[in-house]
């Protein structure tokens, strides 16, 4: 198996902590998603990829149209995307996704959380290299050959393919495939699994190290207390690191 099917390995484990958090996520990435495409799903495929995301961690329907409603409307403002870039301490870099309506706030918060945890924010372009930024999808292997998916879509740009096991809403377990591309293969691969009827359960982005640096038990302690405190945070979507973790 590859890197991005260690690094799902290790990221399954480390869930959204709380629903409220989760929610508030999709809710920016509502927000976003209309203001760049409208508010009609079928014209807008970002908007389409963020409802299924909300489907998928049970938020409710009135929640996420409520969302794209308020989205619409000409007094709500707009979430910037920014990208953060340090180090933790014990050199493992940190890249830190953010939304936010207040970029100076967030620069703020930001800055507070690396120096409060002896960890130091760095320039654009400093660590950002050290991670491949991927495209995903996560739908059901219910009927589907997973070599003949994988060559059908490896025109596509597809790196890595392989089936997983996950919850879904019931709390039973199901047999899932994970996709994994390059960022940029994201509209075609969407395309093709909706012209050919496969559901997808979610997809998204995510930035996964080239290289992991493996820590003693101490020093990893030191990295997850700057790791909560960003995960924590109001702006914060996502934070990818290079420190090794174990599943």
């Amino acid at each position: 198996m590859g890197r991005a099917f260690e690094f799902r390995k290790a990221r399954k484990m480390k869930r959204w902590s709380a629903m409220s958090k989760a929610f508030t996520r999709i809710g920016k990435d509502i927000v976003m998603a209309v203001k760049e495409g409208g508010p009609d799903p079928d014209s807008n495929s970002r908007l389409r990829a963020v409802i299924q995301n909300a489907k998928s961690i049970n938020m409710p329907k009135d929640n996420v149209e409520r969302a794209i409603k308020k989205a619409s409307e000409k007094d709500q403002g707009d979430f910037k995307e920014v990208l953060f870039e340090g180090y933790a301490p014990h050199g493992i870099a940190v890249l830190v996704e953010t939304a936010t309506d207040n970029n100076n706030r967030t620069v703020a918060n930001v800055r507070s959380h690396f120096s409060k945890c002896d960890g130091s924010l760095g320039t654009s372009g400093s660590v950002v290299f050290m991670f491949d930024h991927t495209c995903n999808f996560k739908i059901k292997a219910e009927g589907l050959d997973l070599e003949e998916l994988e060559l059908e879509l490896i025109d596509f740009g597809v790196e890595e393919i392989f089936e997983d096991t996950d919850e879904d809403e019931n709390r039973e377990e199901q047999n899932y495939i994970l996709i994994y591309a390059p960022f940029e293969s994201f509209g075609k691969i969407q395309s093709y699994l909706e012209d050919n009827s496969l559901e997808i359960i979610t997809s998204g982005f995510e930035r996964i190290p080239q290289i992991n640096k493996a820590l003693t038990p101490e020093q990893a302690e030191d990295v997850e207390k700057l790791l909560e405190k960003l995960e924590e945070d109001d702006d914060v979507q996502n934070v990818y690191h290079t420190m090794e973790e174990s599943a």
